[in-house]
């Protein structure tokens, strides 16, 4: 059998083509590239200003919290798929399997509010690029779409 968790097959040397062909790494690389794409379109291009008024805006119908939400899930979406690469990595040597209960656990709970929050994330910025005025948006519009459009990829990939 495999023991509790895998636990069985704990310890070994390390085969980097093995294990970046493991479904979970790759689904974790995927989602680490889109959650990159989501926070650097919207902090690149999120904000702007008109000619006769220097502050800063959000594209998105003007609501500051839209690009601070998008940039906030996007930036922890990033770290958390660097900390749970990290946890696959050492995962094998792992041999408790209460930890690796818990490592699992973690892993699914998270994944499931992250898939949560980025559906939020889709239709919030959708629901304000929707009111959005053509004529507030001079630059930025392409970065705005790609936000949103992988926001949407990302409710799959976690």
């Amino acid at each position: 059998g495999g023991g509790a968790y895998g636990a069985a097959k704990a310890g070994g040397a390390f085969d980097l083509v093995r294990f970046v062909q493991q479904p979970q790494v790759l689904a974790r690389i995927v989602s680490a590239v889109f959650a990159l794409i989501v926070f650097a379109c919207l902090v690149g291009d999120g904000y702007m200003s008109r000619p006769e008024d220097p502050r800063l805006f959000c594209v998105f119908n003007h609501n500051e919290d839209a690009c601070r939400y998008g940039i906030g899930i996007g930036v922890l979406a990033f770290l958390a798929c660097i900390f749970f690469f990290m946890v696959d990595v050492y995962f094998p040597q792992i041999s408790n399997t209460t930890d690796r209960k818990y490592l699992v656990l973690a892993d699914l709970g998270f994944s499931g509010l992250w898939t949560f929050l980025w559906f939020i994330g889709f239709c919030f910025l959708t629901n304000q690029w929707s009111w959005t005025k053509p004529e507030d948006v001079y630059i930025g519009a392409d970065s705005a779409r790609a936000a949103i459009t992988f926001s949407f990829f990302s409710i799959f990939s976690w």
